[in-house]
C-alpha cells in the first residue's frame, strides 16, 4: 500500500466492498488482498483510494487502449468466432505478476497517462459505432474498477452490445457474483496450478481463483473459457499440467475451452526464453489426453493448435490461421454438419 497527501488525487467515484475497522482504517474487501487502509492510502491495486471516511475508485471513466480487436485476441474461440469487439482498460491491477505482459498499463502510477474520458453511455456509443458485437474489459484486471465495469455493461446491454471480461479472477465471492452477473463470456488467467508459483511470482494465492473459476460454472450464465501462459521452467512440468488439465475436467468440464498461450520475457522476468512450441505442442497433448475437448495454443502460428475440431467425428468446424477464421463444419445452430454433435459456445 502507498500513502499520499489526501488533495493529491481527484477523491473519485464512490467503491463498494469495504467496511470500517475498529482501529480507525478501511478494509476493502474486493478482492483476497483485504487492504486495509489509513487516511490517504491506496490499496495494491492502486485505483482504490482512501479519502475522508469512505474508499473511492479513481479510475472510473479513464480509460486506456481503446481497440477494435477480433474476438479471437480475448482469446474467446467459442463465443461470436469472427466477431469484433471493443476492447478497453484502466490502469492498476491486484496482482503483481512478475511476468506481466500489459505492465506498462497495470503497473502504472501515472494517472495523467489515461488520455481517454468516457462515461458508460459513450462506451456502448463507440461500440455501435464501430459495429463491435461486444465489448470488452481488457489488458488490466477489471475487477479493479467493478464499478465502472458494471455501468458500462448495463449501457452496453440497452443498446443489444455483449459485455466479456478478460481478468485474473482474484476477486472475492460477493463481488464476484456482481461482477459476473453482468459479463456474458469471460476468459480467466488461471496463472499456475501452484500455490508457491502464485506466492512468488503473482503476490497471490492459487485457491480464490479456483473458487471464482467455480462460481462462474455453478452460479452464471457466463460463457467461460481459460488461459494459462506458460512459462518454461516455471508451469510447464508434465505433473503440474496434468493436474491443472484434470481439476478443469473435474470442476468446470471437458467442453470448457483451454487456451494455452507462449511467454515472453517482459517486465520482472527476462531470464527465462520465449516459450517453445514444442512446450505448447505437449501441453495440448496432455490436455487432450486428460479428457478437455478444446484445447488452443496462443501467441503462436499454429493452425492445428487454434482451429476447433469436433470431439465427436474429428471434422474441422472453425479453421483458424492467426486471426483469420473460416467456419467450416458448424451450422448456424452450433452443430457439427457431419455427425449433429452440439458443441458448446455462443454461435
Amino acid at each position: 500500500m502507498t500513502a499520499e497527501p489526501a488533495a493529491a488525487a481527484a477523491v473519485g467515484h464512490p467503491a463498494g466492498f469495504w467496511h470500517r475497522l475498529d482501529d480507525g482504517r478501511i478494509q476493502c474487501d474486493l478482492c483476497p488482498r483485504e487492504c486495509r487502509l489509513r487516511e490517504g492510502q491506496r490499496g495494491l491495486c492502486f485505483v482504490r483510494r482512501r479519502s475522508g471516511d469512505a474508499l473511492w475508485l479513481t479510475s472510473y471513466g479513464r480509460a486506456s487502449g481503446f481497440a477494435v480487436d477480433p474476438i479471437e485476441k480475448k482469446p474467446l474461440n467459442h463465443f461470436h468466432p469472427a466477431s469484433t469487439v471493443l476492447s478497453f482498460g484502466a490502469t492498476g491491477c491486484n496482482l503483481a505478476c512478475r511476468f506481466c505482459q500489459n505492465w506498462d498499463i497495470s503497473k502504472s502510477r501515472d494517472m495523467d497517462r489515461l488520455l481517454q474520458r468516457a462515461t458508460p453511455e459513450q462506451v456502448a456509443g463507440l461500440a455501435l459505432r464501430h459495429g463491435c458485437r461486444s465489448v470488452a474489459f481488457t489488458y488490466t484486471d477489471p475487477v479493479t474498477f467493478i464499478e465502472y465495469v458494471v455501468d458500462c455493461a448495463a449501457a452496453c446491454r440497452e443498446r443489444g452490445i455483449e459485455t466479456v471480461a478478460v481478468s485474473a479472477g482474484y476477486i472475492h465471492p460477493e463481488p464476484a457474483d456482481l461482477f459476473f452477473s453482468h459479463m456474458d463470456a469471460a476468459n480467466i488467467d488461471l496463472k499456475a496450478f501452484s500455490e508457491d508459483f502464485y506466492r512468488k511470482l503473482c503476490s497471490g494465492r492459487l485457491t480464490p481463483v479456483l473458487d471464482t473459476l467455480v462460481r462462474i460454472r455453478e452460479r452464471h450464465d457466463t460463457w467461460l473459457e481459460v488461459t494459462t501462459l506458460l512459462i518454461p521452467g516455471r508451469n510447464d512440468g508434465t505433473e503440474e499440467l496434468r493436474a491443472l488439465c484434470r481439476w478443469v475436467v473435474d470442476h468446470l468440464g471437458a467442453d470448457t475451452p483451454l487456451h494455452f498461450t507462449a511467454f515472453h520475457p517482459d517486465w520482472r522476468m527476462r531470464d527465462p526464453p520465449p516459450t517453445p512450441h514444442a512446450t505448447l505442442r505437449a501441453a495440448r497433448e496432455i490436455a487432450l489426453e486428460s479428457g478437455l475437448h478444446f484445447v488452443y495454443l496462443g501467441n503462436v502460428l499454429d493452425p492445428d493448435g487454434s482451429s476447433t475440431f469436433c470431439p465427436g467425428c474429428g471434422a474441422l468446424l472453425i479453421a483458424r490461421a492467426g486471426y483469420a477464421t473460416r467456419r467450416d463444419q458448424l451450422d448456424a445452430r452450433g452443430c457439427c454438419r457431419r455427425c449433429g454433435r452440439e458443441i458448446p459456445g455462443r454461435w
